[in-house]
């Protein structure tokens, strides 16, 4: 170990004939490169804060693992990429901008860049992939002004323990993770809980579907991926037991598709449309598939218990985790095709879905399925739409089972 700190030695001398080197300080002296060091493979600790750095060269292929580089005019992290032992970097006090250059350090640990220039939180995408990172110091950098800076930092790094000299506790990665990639069920009670509050702040009225009876109102969910037959089922559903179901349209701020109707299929409406009448609590519940927003109006399904009928939609599964909150009972039914490359020909031959959506709708088929595997009696029935004809029938035949014909 060789400390030649405190010196104002303007230049590193080589060192290559000292092969035994483990730990090197040069802190506080006025270094302007880094050199000398090729021949040093046993050197682990390296300190050279406090100097006239304005680059990081010279480090190549060697196994240090804790590197002090702070307090100089470094710009760029550079020239750390071969130090694949790494497990600690002091990089604080420099005229830092970005985190690219830390990235595929396996064993990285700490990073300290407190004081440098850092503004952009989408920088943190060179570290989220860092498996060891635990300790992380960004203090006065101008990202932490902005104002989702801590969750956003903590959900991009899951993996660390500190940020910023404060431990991170459990409960704030809970909620990291509730804030930017809530778990389903999160999202419908949330969900629910908007819609029951702007509901309540309305004039309250007696709801034909909550009026008095041996059984909850009566209503119909078809369930299921993209096109898989929902719609087509829903209708003949209606017009085969129209003494018993109406259909009912759910708004949506998507444009529909060649065929389709306003106010027969959906009733099509702009964004600032559908948010107003989340705000005055129209909607029984929403969600969101595809970039689009959906949702079930209240005034949809009542108007249809007014006329003594029982409602039939059909939604996503996002939609039916919402409606699950309310105080509706519904038969949920979901229709799935099991022969997943028919399913995806299908969808391709309408020729009214992108590459990316025919990709997403057929992997939830196997997001359905595991759904109905992981938790029994969250659907009422199960009904393969390989065949419509033969899932018509089999669909018909629930629906007679239920109402007792």
């Amino acid at each position: 170990e060789v400390d030649f700190s405190h010196n104002q030695i303007p230049k590193m001398q080589d060192l290559s004939a000292y092969h035994s080197l483990t730990k090197l300080l040069l802190d506080y002296n006025e270094i302007e490169e880094i050199q000398g060091l090729e021949k040093c493979h046993s050197l682990t600790q390296l300190g050279l804060s406090h100097n006239r750095l304005t680059s990081i060269r010279g480090l190549e292929n060697l196994p240090i693992r804790i590197l002090n580089l702070s307090f100089n005019q470094i710009e760029k992290v550079t020239g750390l990429k071969s130090l694949r032992t790494l497990q600690e970097v002091d990089l604080s006090c420099n005229k830092i901008n970005s985190l690219q250059g830390l990235e595929e350090h396996d064993v990285l640990e700490v990073i300290n860049l407190e004081e440098n220039q850092v503004a952009e939180l989408s920088e943190l995408k060179w570290i989220e992939d860092l498996p060891l990172l635990r300790v992380l110091n960004l203090l006065k950098n101008p990202l932490q002004e902005q104002g989702d800076y801590w969750l956003l930092a903590i959900f991009m790094l899951l993996q660390i323990t500190e940020l910023d000299l404060k431990k991170i506790s459990v409960e704030e990665k809970v909620a990291a993770v509730n804030r930017w990639d809530p778990p389903p069920e999160v999202v419908a009670a949330e969900d629910h809980r908007i819609h029951f509050l702007s509901n309540i702040r309305q004039p309250q009225r007696v709801l034909d579907s909550t009026l008095p009876g041996d059984d909850p109102y009566p209503m119909l969910v078809l369930l299921g991926p993209l096109a898989c037959g929902k719609r087509e089922l829903s209708l003949k559903i209606c017009r085969q037991f129209k003494t018993f179901f109406r259909f009912g349209p759910c708004h949506t701020t998507r444009t529909a598709y060649f065929g389709e109707e306003n106010r027969l299929d959906y009733y099509f409406i702009s964004q600032e449309e559908f948010d107003k009448m989340v705000e005055a609590g129209k909607f029984l519940a929403t969600y969101k598939y595809s970039g689009h927003c959906y949702g079930l109006g209240r005034d949809t399904v009542e108007s249809i218990a007014r006329e003594g009928l029982a409602t039939c939609a059909h939604l996503e599964i996002e939609g039916v985790r919402s409606l699950k909150k309310t105080y509706f009972k519904p038969k949920y039914i979901l229709l799935v095709p099991k022969d997943k490359g028919k399913y995806e020909e299908h969808l391709r031959r309408t020729g009214l879905f992108t590459r990316p959506e025919i990709e997403e709708a057929v992997s939830r088929v196997d997001m359905y399925l595991q759904i109905n595997q992981d938790f029994p009696g969250y659907f009422d029935a199960v009904i393969n739409t390989d065949e419509l004809d033969e899932a018509f029938t089999e669909l018909r035949h629930l629906v007679e089972v239920s109402l007792g014909l």
